[in-house]
């Protein structure tokens, strides 16, 4: 998608520690004239599936999720919670993910009321790098027994392994730009 590879090359910042920082219009900021286009662009990838649902994870994912939603006729999107919600309740599908920007352990959960074997769940988010939130909302799905449509990443860091690890789970992933290396000293360099 060559919009998003100006806008993150344009309003991007690679930071230490291997971070691209694109709060700017994705994940802090939101770019709400651009937010549409990419819901279209997961809509095209993703237009041989019978999506039900959207999957994601708080809180980058949920606007991601509603751009998307209305070209899926407005199917519901569910959004795993991160920590202990006491509004949430223990009637939950959860798992522990290590968050690579809190540097921590982080159990996500989603409700048992929101997804079922009847769902056919497309699974949206902002990053995939290492692959942990990712694999967290795999996790869930199958627990609740639901059909994974795929997954829908904004932007992927493909040279770490997360993408390849879903992959060879046999899922499908669809990344809206995949950076092939980035520093500070070269700037980021796409995949073809």
């Amino acid at each position: 998608m060559e919009a998003l590879q100006k806008l993150i090359v344009t309003k991007g910042r690679i930071l230490d520690g291997d971070i691209l920082k694109v709060d700017s219009f994705l994940n802090h900021q939101i770019d709400t004239a651009f937010l549409p286009e990419i819901g279209k662009e997961f809509k095209r990838r993703f237009a041989d599936c019978e999506v039900n649902k959207i999957l994601t994870i708080e809180a980058s994912g949920i606007a991601i999720g509603c751009a998307t939603s209305q070209f899926f006729n407005y199917c519901p999107v569910v959004f795993a919670k991160k920590g202990n919600a006491r509004n949430i309740g223990n009637d939950t599908y959860h798992v522990t993910e290590h968050s690579y920007t809190r540097n921590a352990d982080i159990t996500v959960s989603v409700s048992r009321q929101y997804l079922s074997k009847d769902d056919k769940v497309l699974i949206l988010d902002d990053f995939l790098a290492n692959g942990e939130a990712l694999n967290a909302l795999i996790s869930i799905a199958r627990q609740a027994g639901c059909q994974i449509a795929g997954c829908g990443i904004v932007i992927e860091k493909a040279y770490q392994q997360g993408g390849d690890r879903i992959r060879e789970q046999g899922i499908r992933v669809e990344s809206l730009a995949r950076i092939k290396s980035m520093s500070t000293e070269s700037g980021i360099e796409f995949c073809q």
